[in-house]
């Protein structure tokens, strides 16, 4: 019954004045879709509200929020618990998983404004601490095309190592991708 617990329960870390959930429910759909629809959210567009919701309640999300500071005498675990949410989205990494073999993290963001704080750092930290509460995970996956900074970052973090890759040619950015992995405690001997 874990995989139902990991579905039906969030998770919630604190630090500072920030807080991260598993929790879809407290992602402002409207923010999140303002960061899909930027510049800096190359890879994917926003989506009609109600498709948006749909795509975080199939997906296991990691919503990083920075509390106001007129709430800041109240811990965010308080926040989540009276519904009232005085935050904003400052973060966000999406997992597509069977929470059992396998997991694709996609859709990993940090404003640009709190970058330079180690929050990106956390949030896949978080990610990684459920990541490894997965005793019969085969695999977790991921694509980049920031090869100088998300290559070496995930291979730090989360011990992902490159499995393919197109490296863009020299001068050019988002041009080329990589395929990373890293193996969960399940991969087959046979592939070793």
């Amino acid at each position: 019954m874990t995989t139902t617990k990991q579905r039906t329960s969030h998770r919630t870390w604190t630090k500072d004045s920030y807080f991260i959930s598993t929790d879809p429910a407290l992602v402002p759909i409207a923010e999140l879709n303002a960061v899909f629809a930027s510049d800096l959210f190359y890879w994917a567009d926003a989506l009609p509200e109600d498709v948006m919701r749909e795509t975080l309640n199939n997906s296991l999300c990691f919503g990083m929020y920075e509390s106001s500071p007129a709430n800041s005498n109240t811990l965010p675990i308080g926040l989540l618990e009276t519904g009232t949410t005085e935050s904003k989205l400052i973060g966000f990494a999406r997992c597509i998983t069977d929470s059992t073999t396998f997991l694709y993290l996609t859709d990993v963001y940090v404003d640009p404004g709190m970058q330079g704080k180690g929050l990106g750092a956390w949030l896949i930290k978080c990610v990684q601490e459920v990541i490894e509460e997965m005793p019969h995970l085969r695999r977790s996956l991921l694509f980049t095309s920031s090869w100088e900074k998300s290559v070496p970052f995930y291979e730090k973090l989360m011990g992902m190592s490159v499995l393919e890759c197109q490296k863009p040619a020299e001068g050019e950015k988002g041009s080329g991708v990589a395929i990373m992995q890293m193996r969960g405690p399940a991969f087959p001997d046979a592939l070793r």
